[in-house]
């Protein structure tokens, strides 16, 4: 395999274990606009979407538009769970470390917003360990994944090849934004789905550990 110059890393459910918070006050907040839904539905059905994509499909579902301030609410709410439960991935923090101590430069690419990004570093004691230049939100680009239009955006920020990058996700549109890049991809298939991230063109690793061992990397 080429060198790998650039590890660029998914934020919620692979640093950061926000997928059953974000997706928990989805759920409860679909509910209570009519639109009964669990916490297993909100994820196999939203996850790793835009909210403004979140939002256009719900309002289809209802059949009506949501209240203006809807996302607004969506996000005051989930922060405020964030600040009370929101925990590093198990392994984020040495696997950021050892990729660094080789020599390889790190970023993170979400969906989300930059801000969000940054309180969810800040709250797992992550923060430190990537550059401040080095956090990339599909806000930045024309087209959120499954484009590869964010992973594009953060290797050229970083000046590096998309043949010399590798990216680790847990869905299969980030993924796909992945393969679409040119770029090796992990999917990280601790609390995700397996088949769904092979099918989209992933390497499988369950620990994030494993990521930096496939690149030849620390000890």
């Amino acid at each position: 395999m080429p060198t790998c110059e650039l590890v660029i890393f998914d934020c919620d459910g692979v640093l950061v274990d926000s997928e059953p918070i974000s997706n928990g006050v989805l759920a409860e907040l679909l509910s209570s606009e009519g639109l009964a839904m669990t916490l297993a539905q909100a994820r196999a059905e939203f996850q790793g979407l835009l909210l403004s994509e979140v939002r256009s499909r719900v309002e289809q579902r209802l059949g009506r538009a949501l209240p203006e301030d809807w996302i607004a609410n969506y996000e005051r709410e989930r922060e405020a769970v964030f600040r009370r439960e929101l925990s590093p991935v198990a392994g984020a923090a040495s696997t950021l470390a050892i990729v660094r101590a080789a020599g390889v430069a790190v970023c993170v690419a979400s969906q989300g917003k930059l801000s969000k990004t940054r309180l969810s570093l800040e709250l797992t004691g992550l923060r430190e360990l990537v550059p401040p230049d080095a956090l990339f939100s599909a806000e930045q680009v024309r087209s959120g994944k499954p484009s590869p239009d964010l992973f594009l955006h953060a290797a050229a920020t970083m000046g590096v090849d998309p043949g010399a990058c590798a990216v680790v996700e847990d869905t299969p549109s980030g993924v796909a934004a992945a393969v679409s890049a040119r770029m090796r991809v992990f999917g990280f298939a601790a609390d995700g789905d397996e088949p769904a991230l092979r099918d989209a063109g992933a390497e499988i690793v369950h620990r994030l550990e494993e990521v930096p061992e496939r690149l030849g990397l620390g000890d």
